[in-house]
């Protein structure tokens, strides 16, 4: 992903803040949420003591709930 970011500055020229349009804004907060979901199932990869079936988990719920 390429960001065309604008910066201002202070008065020693020291970048201060970054200027993003909307839709780079967008895109970089779309890629931020696409890594803490990666983040968050390589932790849970990690720590699970195993996994279920999707179809396994609607059968065992919908027997418990009657449907």
């Amino acid at each position: 992903m390429t960001v065309k970011a604008e910066y201002m500055t202070d008065t020693r020229g020291r970048r201060t803040r970054v200027v993003l349009t909307v839709g780079e804004y967008q895109k970089l907060m779309e890629r931020l949420e696409s890594l803490e979901d990666s983040l968050d199932l390589k932790k849970a990869k990690r720590s699970a003591r195993g996994f279920v079936d999707l179809d396994d988990a609607i059968k065992f719920h919908r027997k418990g709930t009657g449907r």
